[in-house]
């Protein structure tokens, strides 16, 4: 019996021009190099330019991503864009996007899963094309976090970055095997009681004003692992494949001891895990598909791998992802 599956046909991403060193970050703030990068593994960031908004990111990265696919803007039908950081309260960032691309049909609309953005992101597009409301879908995911940072606290500022990555999604007829290509299986999960130990105190609704990340370090780090375990255990359930048969594992770029904790609890290869957050930093939505465009760009995923996301983030959110390239 033949299914639908959404299969990934080109992917993009984009960085602002200006990079941001931890030696750079030492004169503003109490901290080191060495410090950073012994706790997070970050030796740089990208910082978006004055009046670079998160929809130019994004549109950035959607035109790399067509590109790569061998597609234009036509034949696109519905654009998630996954951001915490929006040009506007409202409309839906992911509007400006469609205007830019001079799309005129389908749907565009914002997902707002922080860290896990993308990851819901990919699932909801899913959703969409498998029911076949749609045939193909932009996902972005895309952050401009300077602009929510608090540049004198030294345990947040040096976390993030700024940055946007795409996929083309299309909707494709398989065999219906757990060997298809495209999105396999995707798990979700939503815990607001930790609310409170990753957010931003502000908001139209609270305090009529933008607001500042905070961050509790040490109770996120402490929830990470099982957290993300937890849906990857269900995804290997829900196909049957295990640690052993993943060719690429392309978590959340957070944290370096994060990604590698995830990794062995996982018993994933440590050659099997695509690591960007040096260059990077915490780009939040935007982590899994720059990554991903990086591992894709340097011929290391190809057609037919087993790839593995995940994501954990503010909420507390986290999801995982597993596709056939």
């Amino acid at each position: 019996m033949t299914v639908f599956r959404s299969v990934v046909r080109g992917v993009g991403s984009y960085l602002p021009a200006r990079t941001l060193t931890n030696a750079e970050l030492a004169d503003m703030v109490d901290t080191s190099d060495e410090w950073i990068v012994q706790r997070t593994g970050i030796r740089e960031r990208h910082i978006a330019a004055k009046g670079e908004k998160t929809s130019d990111l994004a549109i950035a990265a959607a035109k790399a991503a067509l590109a790569n696919a061998g597609m234009t803007a036509a034949d696109v039908d519905l654009i998630v864009v996954a951001t915490s950081t929006p040009d506007l309260t409202f409309p839906a960032t992911a509007t400006s996007v469609q205007a830019e691309l001079g799309i005129t049909r389908g749907a565009a609309f914002d997902l707002q899963a922080v860290c896990s953005g993308f990851v819901f992101a990919m699932a909801t597009a899913d959703q969409y094309l498998r029911s076949g409301d749609f045939k193909c879908a932009l996902v972005i995911g895309a952050e401009t976090f300077s602009r929510i940072l608090d540049w004198n606290d030294r345990t947040t500022c040096v976390l993030f970055g700024d940055g946007a990555g795409a996929v083309v999604l299309e909707r494709t007829e398989q065999p219906g095997t757990r060997e298809d290509r495209g999105i396999l299986v995707s798990r979700l999960r939503s815990d607001g009681r930790h609310r409170s130990k990753l957010f931003v105190d502000g908001g139209p609704g609270s305090t009529g004003t933008v607001g500042h990340l905070r961050m509790e370090g040490k109770e996120v780090f402490r929830h990470a692992v099982g957290m993300i375990t937890d849906v990857i255990e269900e995804a290997y359930a829900a196909t049957g494949y295990s640690s052993e048969d993943i060719d690429w594992f392309v978590p959340h770029q957070a944290n370096l001891r994060i990604i590698d904790g995830s990794a062995k609890k996982l018993k994933i290869a440590p050659n099997k895990v695509v690591v960007t957050v040096d260059k990077h930093g915490n780009t939040s939505a935007a982590s899994i598909p720059l990554a991903l465009s990086a591992a894709v760009g340097d011929g290391r995923i190809k057609k037919g791998d087993l790839v593995l996301l995940e994501a954990m983030g503010g909420g507390f959110t986290w999801g995982s992802a597993l596709l056939r390239w």
